[in-house]
């Protein structure tokens, strides 16, 4: 979608950034335990996320793409790289597995969560355009999915957290059943601003009156009411004749 309209607009990097960093750490994960599944989902996790925030940082806004350099930097740089140093330099062997689990189960929790300002926007605007079926679908599928294979091998750093993200996933494809066939007020509220830029752009006090043909016909049709007005007499005037 965002290749497709050249711009970011609507969308927000903070879930990616998010899941980027719980990828990462997950097989990090994947690795201490020599566990295949956990580090051949995760690679390919990875991939896709870097992709998706490439794509962002090429066409979104300036103010947007410094805060998510930073969000990566922070999280995907600095978080990760701490506890990768803490689990191979100060806590080592299993205690320092547990840690890595235990990290995992954070960033997990956080990622499910990140979505929430989605579904905050989709309430307040009733529209779920910028939260497609398809991803809430994807979400709870993945989170069940994950959650019988921590239960089945018994690593409960893996289970637990998708129990949270099976629920979020339900709650959004309820949201979106909700207002899926309602307007909403997303678009209403662009073409309104879009609207008022325009009367913000037009100085009403230098337009020639006789010569505005060039004006956008919202822009003329507010001028002839106020010039209709300008030209009712008033009151005070009345008496005097």
């Amino acid at each position: 979608m965002i290749y497709k309209k050249k711009s970011s607009e609507g969308y927000q990097s903070i879930p990616y950034v998010v899941t980027l960093s719980s990828s990462i750490l997950l097989l990090y994960y994947g690795f201490l335990k020599s566990a295949f599944l956990i580090i051949s989902i995760n690679s390919f996790g990875c991939a896709i996320e870097s992709a998706y925030l490439i794509f962002y940082l090429i066409y979104a806004p300036p103010k947007e793409k410094k805060f998510t350099v930073k969000l990566i930097i922070l999280l995907n740089v600095g978080a990760i790289g701490l506890v990768m140093f803490i689990t191979n330099c100060l806590i080592k062997g299993p205690k320092g597995m547990t840690a890595v689990g235990w990290t995992c189960v954070a960033y997990n929790i956080a990622t499910f969560a990140a979505p929430m300002s989605i579904v905050r926007r989709v309430i307040k605007t009733k529209s779920v355009e910028f939260m497609p079926f398809s991803l809430s679908l994807a979400l709870t599928l993945c989170a069940t999915t994950w959650f019988f294979y921590g239960l089945f091998v018994k690593d409960y750093f893996i289970a637990a957290p998708n129990v949270l993200g099976f629920v979020f996933g339900i709650a959004q494809m309820i949201l979106y059943f909700i207002y899926k066939n309602k307007k909403g007020n997303e678009t209403k509220t662009k073409q309104h601003d879009e609207f008022e830029g325009q009367c913000k752009e037009v100085s009403l006090s230098s337009v020639d009156r006789k010569d505005n043909i060039n004006q956008p016909v919202e822009i003329k049709g507010m001028m002839k009411v106020i010039i209709a007005d300008d030209q009712k007499p008033t009151e005070s005037n009345e008496n005097n004749v």
